[in-house]
């Protein structure tokens, strides 16, 4: 099989199931990441180039407009951290 230059650009997907709900996952390596995004779980920067996750939900919570990007490390550790960090009225938002 052939591959997909688009699917690698856009990451591999996956679903995970997580006492939150079932997420849908997508992987952005680092090479094919052209934006900055803000992560959830941090509230910091995930600078163009940074290998990053996408995570939005895959159940009827939600749909593609609810994803969120998160850095990898950050996504693994949302269920141990409190949501006390709370970014300023001025600050950047990403999209």
């Amino acid at each position: 099989m052939p591959i997909d230059s688009e699917q690698l650009r856009r990451g591999a997907g996956r679903t995970q199931v997580e006492h939150d709900g079932e997420w849908a996952i997508r992987m952005i390596p680092g090479g094919t990441s052209l934006k900055a995004y803000r992560c959830p779980g941090c509230d910091q920067e995930i600078r163009p180039g940074v290998a990053h996750l996408v995570a939005w939900p895959a159940d009827e919570r939600g749909d593609l407009s609810d994803r969120r990007h998160w850095h990898t490390s950050c996504w693994r550790a949302r269920d141990r951290r409190s949501p006390i960090i709370q970014r300023s009225r001025s600050a950047p938002r990403y999209g």
